[in-house]
This record gives structure tokens, sequence and C-alpha cells, in this order.
């Protein structure tokens, strides 16, 4: 977006730098097809109906009389807590045992199981306090 929006605001010529740029970072991430297939089985769960409800806590708490009805109330916000993780309910109920990105074992991916077995780590042992 701020590449389009350099072309916009800024013009051509110059904004063939901020394209080349783009483009050099796009081609450097890393690209998975564990991503296609966790997007690929969520839409699966959407269009077979297996959605349910947002949790209670997530729910939209701006707006009058969101707080009457519970939404927000409980929200651990994750920022508050050593190593910003918390325990805590993001997926409806149906979909509590689902995991939709599965990482491979492939370069940039080690790292990410590394992180993703550090944080059911400390989980499993955190009791929720700021």
């Amino acid at each position: 977006m701020a590449a389009v929006q350099a072309v916009q605001l800024v013009g051509m010529p110059e904004a063939r730098i901020n394209l080349a740029q783009a483009t050099v970072a796009i081609a450097r991430a890393p690209k998975s097809p564990a991503i296609v297939r966790g997007i690929d089985q969520a839409l699966g769960d959407v269009r077979r109906g297996r959605t349910g409800e947002v949790p209670v806590h997530l729910r939209d708490a701006h707006y009058p009389g969101a707080k009457a009805l519970g939404h927000g109330q409980g929200y651990l916000y994750p920022h508050d807590f050593e190593h910003g993780v918390v325990t805590q309910q993001y997926l409806p109920g149906r979909g509590l045992d689902t995991q939709y990105y599965v990482p491979t074992s492939n370069a940039f991916e080690q790292t990410i199981s590394q992180r993703l077995s550090a944080i059911r780590s400390l989980t499993a042992t955190q009791e929720n306090r700021p």
C-alpha cells in the first residue's frame, strides 16, 4: 500500500524507487504453502457453517448498550502480560481444537514452530496475571 500511495502522491519517475523497494521486500519475504492450506481450511469451515459465535469478551464494547450485554468483559490484553501472551479463548467454541496454520519444517517456519511451542508452554502454566 505504501508503494501504491507513493506512486499516487509522488508520481513517476520518482516513485519507481518505492516500487523497486516494495518488489524486493515482497520477493525476500518468507512464503509457505502452509498459509494457503490454513486459509483454505478456514474458508471450508465457514462454507460448511462451522463458525460459531464470537466469544463475548472479544465483542465490540464501544457502542451504547454493549456493556450491558457483557461485551468486552473479561478480555485480557496480551500486552499487559509477560511475553505478550495470555491464555484466553479467541476461536468460537466449535473451533477450539482447530489449528489452521501448521508451519512446515522449511526455513523460517522452523522459527515460527519454535515460537508456537514456546507460546503453548507459556499458556499451559500461565495464571493470567499481568
